[in-house]
């Protein structure tokens, strides 16, 4: 039995804004192949000029304000029957997701993968903290499993995907920047303006052979040292799975709590180390404050700051993890190391993540279910995470292959895993 699908020429789905760069061009642009309609809703710029089809973009530029009146005529004049957007926190689809769940409207929320970087995530009606993952326990999971004979998908090839990354987001940015002025009453959903963005990552692209060295000198004292060491992985402050999915207003908060219950509770010859998230452009001084926060509590000598770089050479050798709700919990759990986490996110089950107090977690931390969380991924890769992705031409190339289908059919990945014995399995041809 085969997940049911609706026809296509029955469907007209609505683009909203997506990842940097011309996925969502392409991913339309296979739709309307399919037979479906296809509209395309540009907020600035940078949206308009990765949309190619001009005859199918439509332009917003009134007041934020105006904007569920407007999509609510938009969908009624266009009978809307599918919504696509990237990301569901942002107030423009936040609110879009709920007047469509209000209509009936089908949601397909695209984010970056749940087990990156070699998958995208797709899901409907919301992702992350609004996950329909948050209310399925692994039990259930491995109920669904049991209905499928899938192999378990092998890992990706590299997709080269975080200078592309880069790049798309610097160009998509220099149109807000420069090329704005027809979209006046734009309004982005991120705190700092686009010109204060540009002058932090500037100064930390002139700045990054510094960091190079400091991460190296970092990481090899923290490797030559031979302590046990915690991991503390910072994430970007102003990102929407911090500000909308957890209790922590600043990363600083964070890493002050954590320095204070690792004082309070961790072995005296244990060390804690502070790893920063790739991308971080120091808009919080969090070096500074983090080494403010050893001083106060007397344990300068025994905590590190790593900037940047990656993450695979410090877990290795880590005793535990904490993390607000990192995807890179989920390489942390994947080596079957201890995990605390401090926000909602979709791994957040209790025989993966610990539930003790900071203090009692760095003095001696619960392990997570292996096997859990080995069946716990299955899950994962046999419905919602899609090898590809959304920056490089190869990724791009090998994630339109299989997600055309996927929004096609009538169950979102959960259901139609949970529901049919042919579960959905597009990840299982790779591209090398």
């Amino acid at each position: 039995m085969r997940p049911t699908t609706t026809e296509p020429d029955h469907r007209v789905f609505l683009f909203l804004q997506g990842p940097h760069g011309p996925f969502f061009n392409a991913l339309g642009r296979m739709l309307r192949a399919s037979g479906a309609q296809v509209w395309r809703v540009g907020f600035n710029a940078g949206d308009q000029f990765f949309w190619r089809d001009r005859a199918s973009y439509i332009p917003f530029r009134d007041r934020p304000e105006d904007w569920p009146e407007t999509l609510t005529a938009l969908m009624d004049e266009k009978r809307v029957t599918d919504i696509v957007l990237y990301g569901d926190t942002r107030p423009i689809h936040a609110q879009a997701v709920a007047i469509a769940r209000q209509r009936g409207v089908t949601v397909h929320v695209f984010e970056e993968g749940y087990l990156r970087p070699w998958w995208v995530t797709y899901e409907r009606n919301g992702s992350n903290g609004n996950s329909r993952l948050m209310g399925l326990s692994v039990d259930q999971m491995d109920q669904a499993l049991a209905r499928s004979d899938a192999p378990t998908p092998a890992v990706a090839s590299h997709w080269g995907d975080m200078r592309q990354h880069i790049f798309y987001g610097a160009f998509y940015h220099w149109f807000v920047l420069f090329r704005n002025a027809r979209y006046r009453n734009f309004r982005r959903h991120r705190e700092l303006p686009v010109s204060q963005e540009f002058k932090l990552y500037f100064k930390r692209l002139a700045r990054m052979p510094l960091h190079r060295l400091q991460r190296r000198w970092a990481t090899g004292r923290v490797r030559r040292d031979g302590f046990p060491y915690h991991l503390v992985l910072l994430q970007l402050g102003h990102d929407s799975s911090v500000q909308a999915h957890s209790e922590y207003a600043t990363m600083t908060a964070f890493a002050e709590q954590m320095v204070a219950g690792f004082a309070a509770g961790a072995p005296a010859h244990h060390r804690l180390v502070f790893k920063e998230h790739p991308l971080e452009n120091h808009r919080e001084p969090l070096r500074k404050r983090v080494l403010d926060a050893a001083r106060a509590h007397g344990i300068a000598d025994r905590v590190h700051y790593v900037p940047g770089g990656k993450l695979a050479g410090l877990l290795d050798d880590a005793s535990s993890a904490v993390t607000i709700n990192s995807t890179a919990g989920q390489q942390v759990l994947w080596r079957g190391i201890p995990l605390r986490s401090f926000g909602r996110s979709v791994y957040d089950k209790p025989e993966l993540v610990s539930k003790q107090p900071v203090e009692a977690f760095f003095a001696d931390p619960t392990p997570p279910d292996n096997a859990a969380y080995q069946r716990y991924r299955r899950f994962l890769l046999e419905t919602s995470q899609i090898t590809g992705g959304f920056y490089s031409r190869r990724g791009r190339r090998q994630l339109l292959r299989q997600v055309v289908d996927m929004m096609l059919r009538d169950q979102d990945p959960y259901q139609a895993l949970q529901t049919t014995s042919a579960a959905m399995t597009p990840q299982l041809k790779i591209v090398r």
